[in-house]
């Protein structure tokens, strides 16, 4: 008899629902989140243009007091890690190849629960339409060395103190998750 397998939309529609359940004040954004999931076979795939899934990283240092941000080129903003799924269904691999990609670190999940989402609006650019990003967010800590190589994707990195986060940006997700991470919510 064969296995029942889960598509990667259904699993993370079940990611989304256990998410939504513990951020209740955000169970609006979750159930739009689903909705969208749900609705678009292809939204793992970058041209689906009424959005697609993204995979970021909450990459915090070892002593977890301070997260890498991205001085963004094409947005001109400091932010998390991340990027496209291009196909990738498994929303935590992106996350962690996108962070790796962008920092030249190695990085390891604190766990498999989503740590944060997010759905923005991409503005257009030649020949992408705007979009909306469905960004699903991880938790990571860097494996070994905490020296970056900044990415072609970057004007900068660096690393900054969670405490101190709105010196570096008013983006209020990003505040969020800072928010989140010093509530202890991060690791579980």
């Amino acid at each position: 008899m064969p296995l029942d397998r889960q598509t990667p939309r259904q699993t993370l529609i079940e990611m989304l629902n256990v998410y939504k359940a513990r951020y209740l004040a955000e169970a609006a954004v979750a159930e739009r989140f689903i909705d969208f999931v749900g609705a678009y076979p292809r939204c793992f795939e970058r041209d689906s243009w009424a959005g697609h899934v993204t995979g970021s990283a909450w990459l915090v240092n070892a002593p977890g007091d301070a997260v890498l941000l991205t001085h963004h080129k094409k947005l001109d903003r400091w932010l998390q890690l991340g990027g496209h799924s291009d196909g990738i269904g498994d929303t935590l691999q992106v996350a962690i190849r996108e962070a790796e990609e962008e920092s030249g670190l190695g990085v390891t999940p604190l766990s498999a629960t989503i740590f944060d989402i997010d759905v923005h609006e991409i503005p257009a650019r030649a020949e992408d339409p705007a979009h909306f990003h469905y960004d699903v967010r991880f938790a990571l800590s860097v494996a070994g060395s905490h020296e970056f190589q900044v990415s072609a994707e970057s004007h900068a990195l660096a690393w900054v103190p969670i405490a101190d986060m709105t010196t570096y940006t008013q983006e209020e997700s990003v505040l969020r998750m800072a928010r989140k991470w010093l509530s202890g919510a991060g690791s579980s």
